[in-house]
């Protein structure tokens, strides 16, 4: 059965996990990835992907793994077995796998696994936020002279609803984005839809998960000069902090030490130069006013 959207964790969440896990075993045990993939008939890269989390796993590799690490107890055994069955089910997103990169699958799983998400963006509201029409607007950037096909498009907003429930299931993610005044001036879709979607912010802004400050323009420059990026947290200790990057045709996944240190530090600075939240507020109220 494939993952129930609004449900915390997902495949991608247990792949990370049973790959954390099947990495201890194998440091305990003293053996090489090289060795471990011979042991599956794969590569030492082959390992590799498997304990990032970053593949499906074959219950036949696992079971040999389990042995090679000399794990007899078959309470254990079982266990991680059914974590490897459960980490092969499609998520909920997968039937949208046509529409996105390959490259944005795995976000979307993080996304839904995660506890706490902070965002900085500079040219859109976040798509957690977003309204559908201003999900419209946004899908169809870039494709001026071929426009997307009206069914395609509302694929791709519902894939963006879907998304957003995170905010509100029983046990919600907690948002905290900050943004780039200019973000909140910019017209996409026209002064009606930027209208409706600053007044949405207001509305989520209210919500006791979300936090949203904005950087005014008159604040000058500020830290994050290489641009929007998202850190994520997740409650399982077997899930590391993840910061995600987005390029125009890739994206980046990092999680050492050294690098999320550096991002926390930036969003701490963006969080600092921003806006509070109450000021936030009073400026979309004032943007807004200026549409009427």
């Amino acid at each position: 059965m494939a993952e129930e959207q609004g449900t915390p964790g997902g495949p991608t969440a247990l792949r990370i996990m049973l790959g954390a896990h099947l990495r201890r075993m194998r440091e305990e045990a003293g053996i090489s990835r090289a060795d471990a993939g011979w042991a599956i008939r794969g590569s030492e890269s082959k390992i590799s992907r498997l304990e990032l989390g970053r593949v499906g796993f074959k219950s036949r590799d696992v079971a040999d793994l389990l042995t090679l690490y000399k794990v007899a107890d078959a309470d254990e055994r079982n266990r991680l077995l059914d974590l490897a069955d459960q980490a092969n089910n499609p998520g909920w997103w997968q039937r949208y796998d046509d529409l996105t990169p390959t490259w944005f699958h795995s976000y979307v799983g993080l996304e839904e696994a995660a506890t706490l998400i902070r965002t900085f963006e500079v040219q859109f509201v976040p798509g957690l936020l977003q309204t559908e029409e201003y999900a419209r607007a946004v899908s169809q950037l870039g494709h001026a002279e071929a426009p997307l096909p009206t069914a395609e498009v509302e694929r791709l907003v519902a894939l963006r609803t879907k998304r957003q429930k995170i905010l509100t299931r029983p046990r919600p993610t907690r948002l905290w984005a900050v943004i780039d005044e200019v973000v909140l001036r910019r017209a996409i879709g026209g002064p009606a839809v930027l209208r409706d979607q600053l007044e949405h912010l207001l509305e989520l802004s209210r919500l006791p998960n979300v936090t949203l400050q904005a950087i005014p323009i008159e604040a000058g420059g500020y830290a994050a000069t290489g641009g929007a990026f998202t850190l994520m947290r997740f409650s399982d200790s077997d899930l590391p902090d993840v910061v995600y990057i987005e390029h125009l045709t890739s994206a980046v996944y990092l999680d050492k030490r050294e690098d999320l240190d550096k991002y926390v530090v930036t969003m701490d600075a963006l969080s600092v130069t921003a806006g509070t939240p109450r000021e936030t507020d009073e400026l979309l109220k004032t943007i807004i006013k200026s549409l009427d």
